[in-house]
């Protein structure tokens, strides 16, 4: 199957989905904030961030690396 899509329109494409895990991982630290601001913190629902924090982590290296191979 043959591309039409240059290494600069994916690397484009790769920023994009960076930058959505950015956003989503801002919004985790907020809901952290949010989580431990309570009197009594849910450690159930902070591990819950937590291990969303640690996977969009893992996506966001993957994602990277893949960057640093289309602005070869």
């Amino acid at each position: 199957m043959t591309t039409l899509l240059t290494n600069a329109d994916k690397l484009s494409v790769v920023n994009q989905h960076i930058k959505g895990i950015d956003f989503q991982l801002y919004n985790l630290e907020l809901d952290l904030l949010e989580a431990n601001a309570e009197a009594t913190p849910n450690v159930e629902n902070i591990s819950s961030i937590n291990g969303r924090v640690t996977s969009l982590t893992a996506k966001r290296a993957v994602l990277a690396a893949e960057a640093l191979e289309l602005e070869e």
